[in-house]
């Protein structure tokens, strides 16, 4: 049998106390019900305050469909946003990292999931992250069904918050993507991306600090942003025009999202074996974010491609001959494209080759 406290000490923990506010948890879900709710699509009414997310596949018209699920986070873009103290965009990035690797797959986004940890919950805060995810799923075409809110004092250092996010999409058994006809001559057509997406924080925080900037200077011929905002540029979304593109030419064989690792580590991914990439670093201009950063942390060429999408977020394999059909459709939709490389046989040395100044449009 459990000893019985002392009289002076009976009911003088709670959990409030402990460092957990029940009540703020439940203002949040509160605040964020009109967000999710603005995401809805068909298969999801984006109701909160079950236990579960519901979805339809039924609803959505696929025939004979495979299921997509991708998981990503922020990472150290969160430190900037936090020491920034904008927190409106981060959410963007959380859905842009997952859906941008469905899409690759030739998998519409059907619906997403959020985590957000914290030591202390601040509502304000935690609902304009939110308030970002939901905008991303809009921007992705896909419903925000539910998520979870961690309080974990002891956990997370003062005003500290961490994200997770998932994403669930679908496709044709027979549009799956990469095809199986990726061949030499095939050409490389490079989207512009927004910035550094959500890759490469931890150096680009490292040569901040080192160098003493505030993220609230003003960015060098920025019209007047902050470091802090160009910095914290939301990750591009490619969803809706990617998948335009694919549906209304069928033109589009393969596809490579541009993160961590660069274009040496991701558009190998996509490729069978025996096949080479041949990259002209001239074929597009790096925006000024990144030739700001080149400068004040002395990168070179080999480390910027292979840590930073060096202002091509999304790479498509075409044909040829069909190059340009496709360049046109995602150019109606939106995007900035460029032919950037083609793939050649492979020779036995690396996989990837640049040819020219990374990214010197020269």
């Amino acid at each position: 049998m459990a000893p019985t406290p002392p009289k002076d000490r009976q009911n003088r923990y709670t959990y409030a106390q402990a460092g957990v506010d029940i009540d703020a948890g439940n203002e949040l879900v509160r605040m964020i019900g009109p967000l999710a709710a603005s995401t809805r699509r068909p298969g999801s009414d984006a109701a909160l305050g079950g236990f579960g997310g519901l979805f339809d596949l039924a609803a959505c018209g696929f025939k004979d469909p495979v299921l997509v699920a991708a998981n990503d986070g922020v990472g150290t873009k969160l430190k900037v946003a936090i020491d920034a103290d904008r927190h409106d965009t981060v959410g963007i990035d959380l859905v842009a990292m997952s859906v941008n690797d469905l899409v690759v797959q030739g998998a519409e986004p059907l619906f997403f999931l959020d985590y957000y940890a914290t030591g202390k919950l601040h509502v304000d805060v935690a609902r304009d992250v939110v308030a970002g995810i939901a905008e991303g799923c809009r921007q992705a075409g896909c419903a925000l069904i539910g998520g979870e809110t961690a309080e974990m004092p002891g956990m997370y250092a003062k005003g500290d918050y961490d994200l997770a996010g998932f994403a669930v999409g679908a496709v044709e058994r027979t549009k799956i993507l990469p095809r199986g006809d990726v061949a030499p001559g095939d050409v490389l057509l490079g989207l512009a991306s927004s910035g550094f997406h959500s890759n490469g924080f931890s150096l680009v925080r490292r040569i901040v600090e080192d160098n003493r900037i505030s993220y609230s200077a003003p960015f060098p011929g920025g019209d007047g942003a902050s470091i802090g905002e160009v910095l914290l540029a939301p990750t591009r979304i490619y969803v809706k025009a990617m998948l335009k593109a694919i549906r209304e030419t069928e033109a589009v064989k393969a596809m490579a999202h541009i993160t961590g690792g660069g274009f040496v580590e991701n558009i190998p991914r996509v490729l069978p074996e025996g096949i080479d990439v041949e990259i002209d670093g001239a074929s597009w201009t790096m925006p000024p974010v990144f030739r700001w950063l080149m400068e004040l942390g002395g990168i070179d060429d080999t480390e910027m491609g292979r840590t930073f999408n060096c202002g091509i977020g999304m790479v498509v394999v075409v044909r040829e001959d069909q190059a340009l059909e496709v360049s046109d459709a995602l150019a109606e939709a939106g995007e900035t494209v460029c032919r950037i490389g083609r793939l050649v046989e492979a020779t036995g040395g690396p996989r990837v080759a640049i040819r020219g100044a990374l990214g010197s449009g020269k």
